[in-house]
Formats: C-alpha cells, sequence, structure tokens
C-alpha cells in the first residue's frame, strides 16, 4: 500500500528504541489518515479483554469480528471530520460534545445535530449548550411519546390490545424473543412472518385429518387388542368353515379344571392366552359381558375410546375400524413439525382466523418508520462515545505513549501483581498459559503466570505478570500471591507456570557466587547424608550381630606393609604440599604487589568470575521485547517494542524503606556469633598485616 501524502507536520518522541507519533491536538487526531501506518506501534487489537470501555469497542469494531484493527479507526477518524468543525474537543477530558462544535455545514453534521436537539427536547433540556454521554443513553424518555424506538422490534407494551400482546408473547414463547432498542423483549418482522407460516402449515394438516384423526389414547386402546380380536373373528371363520373346528375352537372342560383351585393371579395368567370371548360360527364381539376376565382393563379401554360404547362388534365393523386408524397412521405421518404445536388446537386455530397477522405487520411498520429518526440518535451516541474514548485508544495503539510515560497505565496492563516482596505493573490477562508462553517467551522477559481467583465467588482468570527487578532466587510454581484489578479489587493468586530470562544486571553479578554456594551446599549435604547413612548402617549390622548372628571367628591381623602405607602417606604429602604451594603463590603473588595494585587485582578476580554471566544478562537484557507478549493475547504490534533496563526496572518495584524511616538493627532472636571465629579471623587478619610489612620492608629499621 502507498503512503500517504501529509500535508499535517507531526512531531515525534523516542521511547521504546524507537520513534512513535505525538498525537496531542485534535488536528493530529483528525489527521491519522495521513500518517503512514508502517510509522503506528500496533495495527489491531482484541476487542475484548483489554481495560477500555466495551461500548467503544462495540462501535469500533464495524464487521463484529471481535478485533479493532487500524482501517476501523481511520473509518472512525474520517466520520468525525464529516461531523465536527474541529477535534479541539476530542483531546479535552469529558463525556460531553458542545452543538456549536457540531458541523451542520455537512450532511452528516446536519443531521446528528437535528437529532442532538431532539434528543435534549425530548429529555426536557431544550436550552442545553452541551449534549452528554448519559444523554443519549436514556432511550426510554427519548422515545417516551411513542411506543416505538424504529428498531423494527415491537414489544408486548406497543398491542393495542390484551388480545394481541397474547398473540405477541405467544410468538415470543415458541419461536424465540428479540431485545430491542430499549433492552425489553419482543418480535421482529422474522418471527412474526416464520410463527404464522407454520399456523398455516398445521392449521391445514388440521384440516386434513377430518374424520380420521382419533386420539392417541383411542389408538393405543385398538393396538392393544389388535391380535386379539383379529384371533377371535379367524376362530369364528374356522368355525363357519368346519363342524370339526366348531367344537374345537372353544378351550375345553380341562382347560378350566385347574383354575378352581388356583389363586386369582395364576387364574388370570392362564386365561390370557385364551380367546376374548366364546367362539361360534358368524358371531359378534361382545365388549361388556361374556367377555375373557383377563382382558377386561384393555376392554373396557376399548369400548370406550374405540367403539363408542358399543355392546358388541361385528367382525364388519371391525375391519372398517382398522381401516380408520390405519388412515389416522398416515394422516399423522404427515405431520409437519412446527414449533408452535406446543400452544394447542384450539389456541392455533383461533389464532389463524383472526387478524393479528395483519396487525403484527401494521406495527412493524409503524416502528420502522421511525428508523432514521433512531439511527440518527445512535449517531449522536457513537459521536459522544469516540469524543470520550478515541483519544484514549490511539494512545495506546497509533502510539505506546501512555505505557512509555508511566503516567497511567497502558489499555493492556490488566493491574499490579504484588508477589516476593515486589510490585509487577506488566500484568496481562490470558486464556491459555501454554499457548500464550510459547510466542511470549521471545520477549526475553521473566514472565510468571498465576491463577487468580476471588473469594466468595467463581470467578476466576489467568494473569501473566512480567519481572523485571530483584532476582528470581524465591519464584517458584505455587508461591501465592496477590493480583490488585484496574477495578481494585483483589484477587487471590498462585503461580503456574514461569518463563525463565535474567531479571537484572543485580542478579546476574551474584549468580555465579549463589551458584557455587548451592553447589558446595549440595555436596556438603550429599557427604553429610553418605556419613550419617554409613554410621546408621555399621550401628544397625553391629546390632544385628549382637542379637541374631553368631560372633564370627576373629579374622586374622594382616602384618603391617610399610611400603604400602609409606606410598599412601607420600601421595597425600604431594598433595597437601601441591595445595599449600599453590595457596603460597597466590599469597605471594598477591603480596607482592605494590598497595595500589592490590584493590585492582581483587577487582580483577571478581570480574573473572562475575564478568562473563553479566555480560551475558546484558545483552538478554537488551533484548527485551513488549511485542510477543502482547501479540500472544491477539495484538498486531507493528514496532519493536524494547523495554530496556532503566525502564524495566520502572515496571517491578522492589520493596524499600520509607523515606525517614526509623530502623532498628538490635534483632532479639538473631543467631549469636561464636567467638572462636572472631578470635580466628582477627588472628588471620594479623598474620596477613605480618606477612604484608615484612614484605614491604617495615621491620628492617627494627632489626638494624
Amino acid at each position: 500500500m502507498t503512503a500517504p501524502v501529509s500535508s499535517h507536520v507531526w512531531k515525534f518522541f523516542r521511547a521504546g528504541g524507537f520513534d512513535q507519533v505525538r498525537i496531542e491536538t485534535g488536528s493530529d487526531l483528525l489527521a491519522l489518515d495521513q500518517l503512514d501506518q508502517k510509522l503506528w506501534v500496533a495495527l489491531a487489537c482484541p476487542a475484548k479483554d483489554i481495560e477500555f470501555d466495551p461500548r467503544a469497542l462495540e462501535l469500533l469494531d464495524a464487521d463484529k469480528d471481535g478485533r479493532i484493527r487500524a482501517a476501523e479507526i481511520l473509518d472512525a477518524v474520517r466520520w468525525l471530520r464529516s461531523v465536527l468543525k474541529n477535534g479541539d474537543e476530542l483531546v479535552v477530558p469529558g463525556t460531553s460534545v458542545s452543538l456549536d462544535s457540531i458541523d451542520d455545514s455537512q450532511a452528516e453534521g446536519a443531521r446528528v445535530l437535528a437529532s442532538a436537539r431532539q434528543i435534549l427536547a425530548n429529555l426536557g433540556k431544550g436550552n442545553a449548550a452541551s449534549i452528554d454521554l448519559e444523554d443519549t443513553r436514556d432511550t426510554g424518555r427519548i422515545f417516551a411519546q411513542t411506543r416505538f424506538n424504529g428498531d423494527g422490534v415491537v414489544t408486548a407494551d406497543a398491542a393495542e390490545d390484551e388480545a394481541l400482546a397474547s398473540v405477541i408473547t405467544d410468538i415470543m414463547a415458541t419461536m424465540g424473543e428479540e431485545a430491542d432498542r430499549s433492552g425489553k423483549p419482543g418480535i421482529s418482522q422474522e418471527k412474526i412472518d416464520g410463527f404464522f407460516a407454520q399456523i398455516e402449515a398445521y392449521g391445514d394438516w388440521l384440516g386434513q385429518g377430518g374424520e380420521v384423526a382419533v386420539s392417541a389414547e383411542a389408538g393405543a386402546a385398538l393396538e392393544a387388542l389388535r391380535d386379539k380380536i383379529d384371533g377371535f373373528f379367524l376362530r369364528c371363520r374356522m368355525a363357519f368353515y368346519s363342524d370339526v373346528a366348531a367344537q374345537n375352537v372353544n378351550p375345553g372342560a380341562e382347560t378350566f379344571l385347574p383354575l378352581t383351585g388356583a389363586s386369582t393371579a395364576e387364574a388370570l395368567d392362564a386365561l390370557r392366552p385364551l380367546p376374548l370371548a366364546s367362539v361360534y360360527p358368524q358371531a359378534d364381539l361382545p365388549l361388556l359381558r361374556g367377555v375373557n376376565p383377563a382382558w377386561d382393563k384393555e376392554m373396557e379401554a376399548f369400548r370406550r375410546l374405540v367403539a363408542n360404547d358399543r355392546l358388541s362388534l361385528s367382525e364388519t365393523e371391525w375391519l372398517d375400524l382398522k381401516a380408520r386408524f390405519a388412515a389416522h397412521a398416515d394422516w399423522q405421518a404427515k405431520k409437519p413439525q412446527t414449533q408452535i404445536e406446543s400452544l394447542g388446537v384450539e389456541r392455533i386455530r383461533a389464532i389463524r382466523f383472526s387478524d393479528a397477522k395483519a396487525r403484527l405487520d401494521a406495527l412493524v411498520a409503524e416502528d420502522k418508520a421511525l428508523e432514521a429518526q433512531a439511527d440518527a440518535i445512535d449517531a449522536v451516541e457513537k459521536l459522544v462515545v469516540l469524543r470520550t474514548h478515541l483519544f484514549h485508544l490511539v494512545n495506546n495503539f497509533v502510539s505506546f505513549r501512555e505505557f512509555y510515560a508511566r503516567q497511567g497505565r497502558a489499555v493492556f496492563q490488566a493491574g499490579t501483581l504484588y508477589l516476593d516482596g515486589r510490585s509487577a505493573d506488566l500484568c496481562l490477562t490470558v486464556t491459555d498459559a501454554a499457548k500464550h508462553a510459547a510466542l511470549a517467551t521471545l520477549s526475553r522477559i521473566y514472565l510468571v503466570y498465576c491463577d487468580c481467583v476471588r473469594r466468595g465467588s467463581d470467578e476466576k482468570m489467568i494473569v501473566m505478570a512480567g519481572f523485571t527487578s530483584g532476582d528470581s532466587d524465591q519464584l517458584m510454581v505455587g508461591r501465592n500471591g496477590v493480583f490488585y484489578d484496574r477495578q481494585g479489587r483483589d484477587w487471590d493468586a498462585t503461580i503456574v507456570k514461569i518463563v525463565e530470562h535474567p531479571i537484572s544486571m543485580r542478579q546476574a553479578f551474584w549468580s555465579p557466587y549463589k551458584q557455587l554456594g548451592r553447589f558446595v551446599g549440595a555436596q556438603v549435604e550429599k557427604m553429610a547424608a553418605a556419613k550419617a547413612k554409613a554410621v546408621e548402617t555399621d550401628l544397625q549390622a553391629k546390632a544385628a550381630g549382637k542379637i541374631v548372628a553368631p560372633a564370627p571367628a576373629a579374622a586374622p591381623k594382616e602384618n603391617f606393609d610399610a611400603g604400602k602405607f609409606a606410598g599412601i602417606f607420600a601421595a597425600l604429602g604431594l598433595a597437601v604440599g601441591a595445595i599449600g604451594t599453590a595457596i603460597a603463590s597466590v599469597v605471594t603473588g598477591f603480596l607482592s604487589l605494590t598497595w595500589w595494585q592490590m584493590p585492582l587485582a581483587m577487582a580483577g578476580l571478581v570480574l573473572v568470575v562475575s564478568g562473563p554471566s553479566m555480560i551475558i544478562a546484558y545483552m538478554k537484557l537488551r533484548q527485551r521485547n513488549l511485542a510477543p507478549i502482547l501479540d500472544a493475547t491477539g495484538w498486531a504490534v507493528n514496532a519493536r517494542a524494547s523495554i530496556n533496563i532503566p525502564f524495566g526496572g520502572s515496571l517491578t518495584a522492589v520493596a524499600q524503606l520509607p523515606a525517614g524511616a526509623e530502623r532498628s538493627l538490635a534483632d532479639p532472636f538473631a543467631e549469636k556469633k561464636a567467638p572462636v571465629g572472631s578470635w580466628l579471623v582477627l588472628a588471620a587478619l594479623i598474620a596477613i598485616g605480618a606477612v604484608a610489612a615484612w614484605r614491604f620492608g617495615l621491620f628492617n629499621h627494627f632489626l638494624g
């Protein structure tokens, strides 16, 4: 993209190792589309999880993709240019816009000005010279003189009578509700059309049912006896067909004799397989008397729900019933799948044959007639919101002035973490610590990830904190601290992940000595543990030998090997001599220096030990970069936003006593120093002083 030609004179300041544009005046802000985007610090940021006004982010995110891009900020700037005479108010703290600052010579400005005056008139502020942010959000009073607000969503309150309000309620219950501009639940034209389309489809289906429509209970009653009734009429046809069959289709006496002594339950179980009634040629099925007792319950339901309380049923009538129920099954299969079935048949028919559809269409049309006026009200709100918040955002987007000036907090800073005697201001909220750390480690900053919870609530979040001062000796997973968010609320914070990098030059200086101390301490502990284990093992072996094992035979004494021990003593003597010679050489070499060379030698020794780690730390500290941390949260940082050593030190504060505080060094529980050690140190100093005096010939005067 070709860089725009700018007639505006820009000012820049240097911070973070690069030049950043200084946006200070309204003309600076309104000329942003003339600034080459290669000079912008950021080109995109997330539309949530940053400390910024949610409504402003919603208005700026025109495509609703959850990100604020440079193009969307430029669109907002161009729109402001079409509405305002100048941008002077944009850089002044406040939440109101002067009516005189709106440019009515342009079409958009005239529309916004007229709407602003209408809003103030509806609020009873017709003589006001400015409109405030809260004025644009009082939609209840703005639309107090009408039931509509121009968004195409009608609520139950907009209905002219209870009957129409009830239909609106039915539509919301079945099709779902939509919020209108004031936040009340309502319905749109889309919901209305969908509802009545289903009403028509369901009504047509009901009309197709006609005589075949039966209840579900009746269908169940018929199915319960279908096989038994079919079996009864089949036996009747068999009896009509053959006399022999007629004599055998009914159960004989031998079937009933065992039942005379059986219990009721046993008798009924035995009767279940038998025919429903006595079988004879061309017989009707009795439905009330002469029915198999085991089927009384099913037969009673069939007679009441299917046979219309008949006393008997012929085979022809039975075939008609089955045909009717088969047609019912076919009709049921054609039932349309709708959301309005829960209203019930009577309610569906009542709504279908009413004029509710036409009346609701008229309400929506009447509401949409105010759409232009409502959109103008939205434009007024947009103007006041951008006037209140845009200047703040561009100083955290086009430049990172608020971050590097350290006069406030940037929009990406979530709060302050207090932990290990320090407070870390470089804190961001993240959604996934592991995923964030994978990219954020490129920042070369020591990062600590904490799970934060608020007691008494279910609120949780993950906070990343950058430590840029002090050391890392006591920073470890599991340590607890307290996080204060931008609203001043405190959260319990527990370290769950650490990304290690150098923190400070002081840490690098002492690092070799601390590592040596830890190594020596570990070796001493290892040797002590081994010795203790050996002693314990020896004692256990001796005790076991005394209690259980018989006394072993005395081992024959070996003759003293003088040659063997002479070699050992010679080796020990050589080792001690070598060590002593080395120490003597160092001490002699040190004492052979002139007095002014001795401090230089000590400094050189310190430099040899601490120098490499300090050089490596210095190189890494100079590479600290804010960009990977922000990119991992959804930003698109367009510059190498460095965090040098002095600036990094300001982001993490180490505990210090207040100025003028009184301090007592008397500790009643301090460890008492052994006098022997003091005497040994004193003796060593005297010996060193004596050797030095002898080396420099100070005793020659006394020795002649």
